[in-house]
């Protein structure tokens, strides 16, 4: 049997082997230093610190999107988004600075509190008792709260991220993006229709276009143009005159003259329009506008008229009717054709060549007799023929072009003979010719 007191010694002799034991310190200190992904250990602070991988990556987001730093790692958000940052997280207190002071009881569920017999919920929003981040909106629910992302903005992790609208072409045009919104722009021409997204024409014309003379609206713009005998000028809105006289020299058969917006031809005196460019000769004699006595005759010719003497026979001629003869009773006449005639005619310049211009006929022809006929004076230069055209008639020619105002007397002489009965007479017509200044 073993005695109580060796027990006792036993006993503690292994409480103070284990006591020994236990208050033994350590013969090495233990370190700990790794961190989670990204993270890495920062030896002077002793705590793991975050990377801030837009730094540490070479062209961590490509193309339009822009990098930003986040808790761990990084987010690629488009240009235009802006991130409201959420604040340090309050360090932990320590549990030796704890306050160990009791809180009262609070016998409501939890997000109530009493209030006289009941129960009443706490509004945490209004106590500023939430942990909503600053880019967050607290709202009040029953027994609790929630943190939500205002308008245009949605929540990446703990963090509200502005919405880039304009990739869902909100707008018909142009969209503007701006923090927790947007804004539709129109393209020149038009613009934002009640609904503020689409674009609808604006009618230039009507809001005072600079346009000097005609506006005509169309999808977007507009366009100017003018009347006519005007051109637009190089700033697409005034509206200059068109010179139209200087463009071509057939016009007008005389002379163009260039008005606002259009032009006129005018005809020299002695001539009027005939239509809008021809000009043609007045006929003084007919419209009485001459000066001619009664013992005249008014003869029109290309640009005016002359007044002739009904009696223009000289000696020995003596009137008889319409014509000058000369009796064969007078020793003067033997020489001088029994009769002359008088005529007067116009042709006008640069009349093309040859050309018929009269014709000379006889009037009376004796039985047998042979008529032949001849330019007797007035054709110096030979500007004229005679062309036969029979017995009893005979053609005068222009030979040459001939140039106005210019005047011709010429002596046509038919001479008759008749060899059965030594008959032989000669008639002369006196044609005056007058030479109008123009080729009209």
């Amino acid at each position: 049997m073993m005695r109580p007191g060796c027990v006792l010694v036993f006993c503690m002799c292994i409480s103070v082997f284990l006591h020994c034991a236990i208050s033994q310190p350590p013969t090495e200190t233990d370190t700990y230093t790794e961190c989670t992904d990204g993270y890495h250990w920062d030896p002077q602070t002793q705590h793991c610190k975050d990377i801030n991988e837009c730094e540490t990556i070479p062209e961590a987001c490509k193309g339009e999107m822009k990098c930003f730093n986040h808790y761990g790692g990084y987010l690629c958000l488009p240009r235009s988004a802006s991130v409201i940052p959420a604040p340090e997280p309050p360090k932990p207190i320590h549990p030796s600075l704890e306050n160990t002071a009791s809180e009262p009881f609070n016998p409501c569920p939890p997000g109530f509190e009493p209030q006289g017999d009941s129960c009443v919920d706490v509004d945490e929003c209004e106590q500023d008792s939430h942990d909503c981040q600053p880019s967050q909106q607290c709202f009040n629910t029953e027994g609790s709260f929630s943190c939500q992302c205002p308008d245009g903005y949605r929540k990446v992790g703990t963090e509200c991220i502005d919405i880039d609208e304009c990739r869902y072409r909100y707008c018909q045009h142009r969209c503007v993006n701006v923090p927790g919104s947007f804004s539709c722009q129109c393209e020149p021409g038009f613009q934002l229709a009640g609904n503020n997204r689409s674009c609808i024409d604006v009618d230039e014309c009507g809001m005072g276009a600079p346009c000097s003379q005609r506006c005509y609206n169309t999808y977007g713009t507009f366009l100017c143009r003018c009347e006519q005998g005007y051109e637009l000028g190089p700033d697409g809105f005034a509206c200059n005159d068109i010179d139209e006289c200087s463009y071509s020299s057939y016009l007008c058969q005389y002379q163009c003259v260039n008005e606002h917006g259009k032009f006129s031809c005018v005809c020299p005196e002695g001539y009027q329009l005939l239509g809008t460019r021809l000009c043609q000769d007045i006929n003084e004699c007919e419209t009485g506008a001459h000066q001619c006595s009664d013992g005249q005759t008014c003869v029109n010719i290309h640009g005016g008229h002359k007044c002739v003497n009904n009696r223009s026979c000289q000696e020995p001629y003596v009137q008889v009717s319409d014509r000058c003869t000369c009796p064969i009773t007078k020793p003067g006449c033997r020489d001088l054709p029994y009769s002359v005639v008088h005529r007067y005619m116009s042709i006008t310049s640069e009349r093309s060549v040859p050309s018929d211009i009269f014709q000379i006929q006889a009037t009376s022809v004796l039985p047998g007799a042979y008529n032949t006929f001849h330019i007797r004076s007035g054709d110096d230069n030979g500007d004229f023929y005679i062309r036969q055209i029979n017995n009893i008639s005979a053609m005068l020619v222009l030979a040459r072009a001939v140039n106005g105002p210019r005047e011709y007397v010429l002596d046509l002489e038919m001479v008759s003979v008749n060899p059965l009965v030594s008959y032989h007479t000669r008639s002369v017509l006196r044609l005056t010719i007058y030479v109008g200044p123009h080729a009209f």
